[in-house]
């Protein structure tokens, strides 16, 4: 029975090119709509899944991680001295206006953190540059997915926050959430400096009789560090941070350290690393309704790929109705009949698959290499679509099935 279901379905080519043709287009707006959630999803916390903190203390009325309120810098002294707690470091969260050099302007997170910490950006993976360059005053980090939004491209380009200049030493990469406007790591001080910058016009300009003159002030020294702007000031314990990463001493308990840190420093709450990222993962999922918009694709991807294949068995079937009608007379059952059409089924499923996986697969390599933007497809990714596959495949086939079993017999005597 196998060979009569190869045969109907290679039969016509054209007719299979076309079946094969919807079931791709189908496969893979499910898989690149289910890639595009996890990998935006993923994204979102990408940050804390690289650190090697153990803790993560925030305010009680946290959201998600860019998403909170501040604390002062003496909470982090404080952390400090609380038992079980090894090292504690302080990270700043920032918003400013990028200026680039050619003067567009772009919004940015502005991460401040200690280049000489081990919670933050030990696991940082560097294309180019220095994390030791960051103590110099307004030096910054960006990632590689941000440096054509920013338009700098090596090392030693510059542009400014606010009022300020920044001085690039350094390009990550896998740091930057798809959701969030482009990230700038920089240390505290400087951070805590450019989030206070005014904005400033990159143009002076002057009225000369009826004509308005400008020129451009953006002005750096050979070395590329500003013209009379004083370096950023030292925190002070008043200074607000937004979070306080924490490393448990060996064999510590983190539940109880948490209790402890807890009830050190109020109006705080403390999260473990995955509960963080869990709780930032499904803000942007749930809350946002990112979820719901990229889930509703997959559902018509579903759907289109059904039409397709249940349009394409039906003829098929109504094509073949006196050979299924011979079958029948010669004692066949609905079950082989059936068996048939389904088999016919998991061919064009599987033939469909294979090649929009592999066409997923390479687009989300260009698009994260290209453009940062990942598109995640997981083996248990696609092992589920290649279970959609089936079933929206077998399902389709029921039409056809329906078809078959009310034949009657009779019919291969008919002229």
């Amino acid at each position: 029975m196998a060979s009569i279901a190869r045969k109907n379905l290679f039969e016509d080519i054209p007719r299979f090119l076309v079946a094969q043709a919807g079931i791709m287009f189908a496969v893979s707006l499910v898989t690149i709509q289910t890639g595009i959630l996890n990998g935006f999803t993923r994204s979102t916390a990408l940050l804390i899944d690289q650190s090697s903190a153990d803790l993560w203390v925030g305010s009680e009325d946290m959201l998600q991680l860019e998403v909170t309120l501040p604390m002062p810098l003496q909470n982090l002294v404080t952390a400090r001295q609380v038992k079980g707690v090894a090292r504690a470091e302080a990270l700043m969260i920032r918003t400013g206006l990028w200026r680039s050099s050619s003067g567009s302007i772009e919004p940015v997170r502005i991460y401040g953190f200690d280049p000489k910490g081990q919670l933050l950006a030990a696991n940082w993976k560097f294309i180019s540059g220095d994390l030791a360059k960051l103590d110099a005053p307004y030096t910054v980090l960006i990632d590689r997915a941000s440096r054509n939004t920013l338009d700098l491209q090596d090392v030693g380009n510059t542009g400014k926050i606010g009022s300020l200049p920044a001085n690039l030493v350094g390009i990550v990469a896998d740091t930057q959430s798809i959701a969030s406007s482009a990230y700038i790591f920089t240390s505290l001080e400087n951070a805590n400096a450019y989030g206070t910058a005014g904005l400033t016009s990159s143009l002076n300009c002057r009225l000369t009789g009826d004509d308005i003159k400008c020129l451009n002030s953006f002005a750096t020294l050979p070395d590329n560090q500003p013209t009379n702007i004083p370096p950023p000031k030292a925190l002070s314990f008043t200074d607000p941070i937004t979070y306080i990463l924490v490393k448990a001493k060996p064999g510590q308990d983190l539940q109880d350290l948490k209790q402890r840190l807890a009830k050190q420093l109020s109006g705080t709450r403390v999260y473990t690393q995955a509960e963080i990222a869990d709780k930032t993962r499904t803000y942007w999922k749930s809350r946002t309704g990112v979820g719901f918009i990229l889930g509703l694709g997959s559902v018509v991807g579903i759907i289109v790929g059904m039409v397709v294949v249940s349009q394409i068995l039906y003829s098929s079937v109504a094509d073949h109705i006196k050979e299924f009608g011979t079958l029948k007379a010669m004692g066949a059952s609905d079950w082989v009949i059936a068996g048939i059409i389904t088999e016919q089924a998991l061919w064009m499923a599987i033939l469909g698959y294979l090649p929009s996986m592999a066409l997923c697969v390479g687009l989300g390599f260009w698009t994260m290499s290209a453009k940062g933007i990942m598109i995640l497809i997981t083996p248990a990714t696609a092992i589920g679509i290649l279970g959609v596959t089936i079933i929206m495949c077998v399902g389709s086939a029921m039409f056809a099935i329906q078809k078959v079993t009310r034949v009657d017999p009779a019919i291969v005597f008919k002229a």
